[in-house]
């Protein structure tokens, strides 16, 4: 039963001489010809269109980039054309931003310092020191409004905002610890 299957095609064109009819050839690859698709041959059009949509691409890339990270040389001062700036805020929407932040920031957290008789003398102690920020921006106010908007004078007064936060968060701390230490003391 298990028999060689070459054996078997061997024998088999040999028993079997077939001949095709004439043309049979011809009219094979007539039909494949009509039935398979041309193929399209290359043009300079095609490339031109990719390069010219890369063209595009790398046009709209470089634009998008100008608009969105436009430099701003840190060495020249910001011009603005009012000479009668205030705040920091005054000086562009971002920097309102800031200080709006700063500000309301140092403000909630001042709300949330509960005062008492034990922890007065420390309180007025941070108070101070903010009295002391609180006068330095000042300071950095008028010099801003005097010599216009610089690099040093608005990293001084944004510093300025983060010091006097810093300091209330310092304070709401230690008020925490002095409470923790007062409770513990009266516990015993």
């Amino acid at each position: 039963m298990a028999q060689d299957l070459r054996d078997l095609f061997k024998e088999d064109t040999k028993e079997q001489d077939v001949k095709m009819s004439k043309g049979h050839d011809a009219r094979f690859l007539q039909k494949l010809n009509k039935e398979l698709p041309k193929q399209h041959k290359t043009s300079r059009f095609n490339f031109l269109s990719i390069a010219a949509s890369v063209v595009v691409l790398l046009g709209l890339s470089y634009g998008a980039y100008q608009f969105f990270h436009s430099p701003v040389n840190p060495e020249e001062p910001i011009e603005v054309a009012d000479t009668d700036i205030k705040t920091l805020g005054d000086i562009s929407p971002d920097f309102k931003k800031v200080e709006d932040y700063y500000l309301a920031s140092i403000n909630l957290e001042l709300s949330k310092v509960q005062l008492t008789p034990q922890n007065k003398e420390l309180f007025d102690g941070y108070v101070q020191r903010l009295k002391e920020l609180n006068d330095e921006y000042d300071r950095l106010t008028i010099e801003l409004n005097e010599n216009g908007p610089n690099e040093e004078t608005l990293d001084a007064l944004i510093n300025n905002l983060k010091y006097r936060l810093n300091l209330v968060m310092r304070l709401k701390e230690k008020l925490a610890e002095y409470n923790d230490d007062s409770f513990m003391q009266e516990s015993i």
